[in-house]
């Protein structure tokens, strides 16, 4: 087939014509030839039905039947030869040889020749039809025009479809010379109007290349400003528009700019005053208002590509713009006249054209600069606006309030504008430039402006007065109102303006949080109560707003700041307060008596909650507590809520509207109360209200359907969840209202029954991860559940396995109990068999337990109940090569590493230099696995480390010096100074002398220093003589020996310890048991916690015994003495445990001080100090005040090193307590960059609760607490003074 026969050509010719008609809109919008021809090339990589063409598919059967033998021929020979010589090459390897190997054959450079010539003269005889046919249509054409003169136009459009999807051809420079001298104004309008629709089909590139553009130019100017021929023109610059590049439609832009600014001043239209109006129909404003709604248009487009061009294109059609805008007549003309820019906004009316402009900084930049340089005019007018509508606002209430809402209505019925609503859409258009203009930086440097008619100019604060000024006279309806959804509202465009400048932390500061606008937003708050008569229009719509707007600025640091720190208010009497107290004080007068201005309770309620939400926005944090808590909101709230939930029932006559009222402001009373939960000391606040239970059920609600916590949370309710679950109190509200349940079937659905794989063409891979991905978010849940040692024991104690002999494939775990007895307590046959996927399962269980036994207090409880370690030891014994005579050695898989990690961390105690942990991985080489496996306690001594070398005596030690030498008669503050100087000293220069002996000294020293003086005994300090016979009927919980034994390994290991030791600590914990339990309430509570006495090991009285090297009488005699001091209640946790010294409700609620006061301002500290950190915390759903208590409650055992632990003991002492909050924010500095990597790895809490603190010395960073002293003693010292009445 090397020559095509006549009946191919005549078949190739028809294919060919119909492939063009195919793929004719691909090149119809090619500005040249030049790229008509490239897209033509990349046609087959552009259009997906490309090879379904019958032109292709006739191609490709031509080629093959004439190149497909030497192809073959060709790939037969190259595969031989590569298998005589051994090699494979890939498969496009061989292609490409094959290829190349068949261009250079004879038959290939035949059939290519026979092809081109063929279709050349199928091209050739194609054309000549073309221009025949372009012959004969131009004659009908003409004919037609001649026989109907009278004919017009149908589409009015001046930017119809006809108008964007022309298609045109390429016109020679002769051609285009001709048709310029047709457009002469001279010229007869019919040829013309030809000459106008022949050049809707040229390229518009090529006629601004030609030599008589600036001819056509003018031409094309004056046909747009006659009336029979300004469609035919303006068709030509919508064409020119949508299918040109820039350096094209710029030209085009800047001409129809000019044009339409010569025929304002042409025409001179007058803008209608009092009766008059204006009427669009008119051929001259109709004429103007397409033209310009043709530049509305481009400006709203040209955004999304001009930056793909040199910048002068953007700056000559941003400068055609805005010297349109800002035309305006000399003020010599008596009457007011119509201007560009009030035809613009009623196309146009929120300015989104500049809103796009202004997205970008690429254009923003040029906007900025040329409004400063010159076109500042164009603000001018925007201000002017605004102050001449405030002023209209005060001299006529009503008459122009209802102006948008008319024109809404009447829009689509009507073209006749008035000047007022010319007006009303100029102060719209005016508001949206100015709201998008003072979002930046540069734009707000526009400011002062001065505007005619005023004497002082007008500053960024004044213009904000004005614009909620504005806001007060016309109130955004509140939502119950039908017409709710009016968007050219004033006050909705100016809480939309108020709106964007709080989310922009910047703009907020310079713009909201000035005294001048902050007294404008409360005015009517302060007014009202002063009890002054509200002048506001619609007072509960108007304090909605208001109190709206105040909530998004609480929301931020810098607004939360000016409303709790910042008096520049004047408040009801006169007085200059914080924004936080005047708002409280109205929302507390809100929740009692109320307004008799708000008529109706649905009003007042909407009202009351708004402000609610402002003091939510304070309370919910650490600060805006502290500033709020002595106004008692959780108590007026609480009690709202009881007066609300205790109504009778509805009676039959009761509107469902009324009742749907009614139980939505119930719900926003419980989820006030929620938010105190965000924080510590505001969760013991929310429990001494006694609807704890209540509100998690609520969030429990709320949290199963997804929903957010608030319009202004951008986090869910993880963090709340975790804060609750810290608590004993809280964590039994959550089981009671069914999360754990609920937790507990998602964790098991993941994990046991996965996704079904039915549905995928290919299942997905086995997870390698210990805990697969999809596991991974209940498992941080669960953590952060069980992390609080007293939350364990409220769901643990006395709740034994259920260890049944038989279970059900389908039964899931519907509390802790069955989640550990199921994938922890896998001890025999029937758990194994009962579970999908053992290893998975029993993994995530075996990582849950060593997260659950890095508490101590946990541990213990899980031990003296389950016998964890003996269950552990057991399966390690089970999994030994020759089981049957319990030798060889530990077969190594996944189960057998984790649970020997678990055996080790529970086998030793021991800081980061003190115990070594091994990995949960196999490494490379020989031996994957070079940890010993514990079979057996103890623990083998390849995991205990060389204890640091800690003398107990030193020679030259200045503050041991100064303990001996010092004098009864030296005053208690120079001598406690002189301590304290000392001690820092050494901490920080000499810590090789602070030796055992010293710290033991110095710690028995301060001690009994503070003890005598009348002012640091924070509590009575009655003599306390041991009988024997009280001792004897005191008796250690198994627990508490359980605990004894730890401290004794760990004493053993530092060889602190000698032959009594046991005996001795025990005798000291039945005495301090025995002091403590004179010292506790009998209290009625329904928490396990409460029951008895304190539920754990005191790890404090340990500690003392180990630091005073095992001697009974000084531990005694130094504990005795310490529960006198006030830091007792923050380090020692026995110690507070329902104690007579705390008020009835603080000791009944199972909150621990060391939680609600020590936590609570570790995380305030955290925040102002360390705001990354505290940002992790919330992404992670962890708190800070979690891991703080899981700290301080062991005494940071296994966290630091013994000589740290002493220390910090020392410094808490000598210091005062506040020292423990800022040791552990010193403590989260120093892990900050941990902290941040293993947030992004979603495994924060993980790292914290099992990696040991590496590397933190107290004496490093001492000058750092020094620092926080300063900065925040008076209020943390003070409020854990005051905590006997929180």
């Amino acid at each position: 087939m090397s020559q095509l026969l006549v009946k191919d050509e005549v078949e190739l010719q028809s294919l060919l014509k119909q492939f063009l008609k195919s793929i004719s809109e691909k090149i119809a919008g090619a500005p040249s030839s030049e790229a008509a021809q490239e897209i033509l090339l990349h046609l087959e990589e552009t259009d997906k039905n490309f090879h379904s063409y019958e032109f292709v598919r006739y191609l490709r059967q031509y080629i093959e039947s004439s190149l497909g033998a030497a192809v073959e021929e060709e790939m037969l020979n190259l595969t031989l030869g590569e298998r005589q010589h051994g090699t494979g090459s890939g498969h496009d390897a061989l292609i490409n040889a094959v290829t190349c190997r068949t261009k250079d054959s004879a038959e290939y450079q035949q059939t290519m020749q026979t092809l081109k010539a063929s279709l050349s003269s199928i091209v050739e005889c194609l054309s000549n039809k073309y221009k025949e046919g372009q012959l004969r249509k131009e004659e009908t054409h003409r004919e037609r025009e001649h026989s109907q003169p009278s004919s017009h136009f149908t589409d009015s459009c001046s930017d119809s479809d006809s108008s964007f999807n022309q298609s045109y051809a390429f016109i020679t420079q002769e051609q285009l010379q001709l048709l310029a001298e047709r457009l002469e104004p001279s010229k007869p309008k019919e040829m013309r109007r030809e000459a106008l629709h022949a050049l809707c089909r040229a390229s518009p590139s090529d006629l601004l290349s030609c030599e008589s553009w600036s001819t056509l130019r003018r031409n094309l100017l004056a046909a747009l400003n006659e009336a029979e021929l300004s469609e035919n023109a303006l068709q030509f610059f919508a064409k020119s528009f949508s299918s040109s590049p820039l350096s094209v439609t710029r030209e085009m832009f800047t001409s129809l700019a000019k044009n339409v600014e010569s025929s304002f001043v042409s025409h001179k239209l007058n803008f209608p005053s009092g009766s008059a109006t204006l009427d669009i129909n008119t051929p001259k404003i109709t004429r103007l208002l397409k033209q310009i709604r043709l530049i509305n248009d481009f400006q709203k487009e040209v955004a999304s590509f001009w930056i793909r061009h040199p910048e002068k294109y953007m700056e000559e059609v941003i400068e055609s713009t805005l010297s349109l805008l800002c035309f305006h007549h000399p003020h010599g003309s008596a009457e007011k006249t119509l201007e560009p820019i009030h035809l613009l906004t009623l196309l146009d009316i929120k300015a989104s054209w500049f809103i796009k402009w202004m997205h970008g900084y690429y254009s923003r930049n040029v906007v900025l600069r040329l409004l400063e340089r010159k076109y500042k005019s164009l603000v001018v007018v925007a201000v002017q606006q605004c102050v001449h509508y405030s002023e209209a606002s005060e001299r006529f209430r009503g008459d122009v309030s209802d102006v948008g809402k008319q024109r809404n209505v009447s829009a689509s019925q009507s073209s006749v504008y008035s000047g007022k609503e010319l007006d009303f859409a100029l102060f719209v258009h005016s508001v949206s430039v100015l709201g998008k203009l003072i979002v930046y930086s540069n734009g707000r440097k526009l400011f002062p402006i001065r505007i005619r008619k005023h004497k002082e100019p007008v500053t960024l604060t004044d213009l904000l007065v004005i614009l909620i000024n504005i806001m007060y006279h016309h109130p955004k309806p509140l939502h119950s109102d039908a017409s709710h959804s009016d968007s050219l509202s004033p006050g909705g465009l100016v809480m939309e303006l108020l709106w964007m400048l709080c989310e922009q932390p910047d703009c907020a500061a310079e713009c909201l949080h000035q005294t001048a606008v902050m007294e404008k937003l409360l005015a009517p708050v302060v007014a009202l109560q002063s009890g002054q008569q509200s002048t506001l229009k619609s007072p509960a719509a108007t304090l909605t707003l208001i109190a709206d707007i105040l909530a998004r600025i609480a929301n931020t640091d810098r607004g939360l700041a000016l409303f709790l720190y910042e008096e520049n208010i004047a408040g009801p009497q006169g007085e200059r307060a914080c924004a936080a107290h005047i708002i409280a004080q109205f929302t507390l007068r809100l929740l009692g008596n109320g307004l008799p201005s708000l008529s109706g309770s649905a009003v007042s309620h909407s009202v009351c909650g708004a402000f609610i939400f402002v003091c939510w926005q304070m309370y919910n944090t650490c600060e805006g507590l502290q500033v709020l808590e002595p106004y008692g909101l959780h108590k007026a709230i609480a009690s709202a809520w009881r007066k609300t939930s205790s109504l009778p029932e509805r009676t039959s006559e009761t509107s469902s509207h009324e009742m749907t009222d009614e139980l939505i402001w119930e719900e926003t009373l419980l989820d006030s109360l929620l938010s105190f939960a965000a924080t510590p000391r505001g969760l013991l606040l929310l429990q001494q209200t006694g609807a704890l239970t209540q509100c998690v059920s609520y969030m429990f609600s709320r949290f199963t359907k997804k929903l957010q916590v608030s319009r202004c949370e951008k986090f869910g309710y993880g963090v709340m969840v975790t804060q609750v679950a810290s608590t004993a109190p809280g964590i039994v509200a959550l089981r009671d209202s069914g999360f754990i349940q609920e937790l507990l079937v998602q964790l098991w659905s993941a994990l046991e029954c996965g996704s079904d794989d039915l549905q995928l063409a290919v299942p997905k891979p086995t997870s390698m991860d210990p805990i697969d991905r999809s596991c991974l978010k209940p498992f941080l849940s669960l953590v952060n559940l069980l992390s609080s040692s007293q939350s364990v024991w409220e769901l643990l104690y006395q709740q034994p396995l259920p260890n049944k002999s038989e279970y059900s494939l389908r039964e899931m775990p519907s509390s802790i109990p069955d989640l550990i007895d199921r994938l922890i307590a896998v001890n025999s046959d029937v758990k194994i068999h009962s579970l999908f996927h053992y290893e998975q399962s029993h993994t995530f269980g075996l990582r849950l337990l060593n997260v659950l036994c890095c508490s101590l207090d946990s541990f213990l409880l899980l031990e003296n109940q389950y016998n964890i370690c003996s269950m552990l030891l057991q399966s390690q014994r089970d999994n030994i090569t020759n089981p049957d005579i319990n030798e060889g050695a530990v077969i190594v898989d996944g189960l057998s590493v984790e649970r020997n990690h678990v055996l080790v961390r529970v086998g030793v105690v021991g800081g980061p230099s003190e115990r070594r942990l091994p990995l949960r991985s196999l490494q490379e080489g020989e031996q994957p696995y070079p940890w010993p496996m514990v079979l057996s306690y103890p623990v083998p001594n390849f995991y205990t480390l060389d204890p640091p070398e800690i003398p107990h005596t030193s020679q030259s030690c200045e503050i041991s010096a100064f303990l001996t030498s010092s004098k009864d008669s030296e005053s208690e503050e120079s001598w406690l100074k002189k301590c304290q100087k000392l001690f820092c000293k050494a901490m920080m220069s000499e810590s090789h002398n602070l030796t055992g002996n010293v710290l033991a000294d110095l710690l028995e020293s301060v001690v009994v220093h503070l003890s005598n003086s009348a002012t640091e005994c924070f509590f009575s300090s009655d003599q306390y003589k041991a009988a024997v016979k009280d001792v004897k009927n005191v008796e250690l919980s198994r627990v508490e020996q359980l605990g004894v034994d730890i401290c004794l390994r760990y004493g053993s290991y530092l060889k602190l310890l000698g032959g009594e030791a046991r005996h001795h600590l025990i005798l000291l914990l039945k005495q301090i048991k025995s002091f403590l339990s004179k010292q506790q309430r009998n209290l009625s509570s329904g928490l396990l916690t409460q029951q008895e006495s304190y539920p754990g090991y005191d790890w404090l009285a340990s500690s003392v015994f180990l630091i005073m090297g095992g001697d009974l009488d000084r531990s005694l005699g130094l504990l005795l003495r310490l529960s006198s001091l006030l830091v007792s209640a923050f380090i020692w946790p026995a110690r507070i445990h329902a104690c007579d010294h705390l008020t009835q409700e603080v000791a009944g609620s199972g909150i621990p001080p060391v939680y609600w006061c020590t936590a609570h301002y570790v995380e305030m500290l955290l925040k102002a100090e360390l705001p990354l950190v505290h940002s992790a915390f919330r992404m992670s759903g962890f708190t800070p005040s979690q891991i703080c208590l899981h700290w301080l409650t062991q005494c940071f055992w296994n966290y630091l090193d013994w000589r740290e632990i002493c220390l910090y003991l020392c410094t808490c002492v000598l210091f005062s307590p506040d020292y423990q909050v800022y040791l552990c924010v010193a403590i989260l500095r120093h892990l900050q960059p941990d902290i941040l990597q293993r947030t992004q790895s979603q495994e924060l809490q993980i790292f914290l609760k099992e990696e040991p603190i590496q590397g933190f010395k107290i004496g490093d960073h001492l000058e750092f607490m020094l620092g926080l002293e300063r900065s925040y003693r008076s209020d943390v010292l003070t409020a854990m003074k005051a905590f006997l009445k929180p």
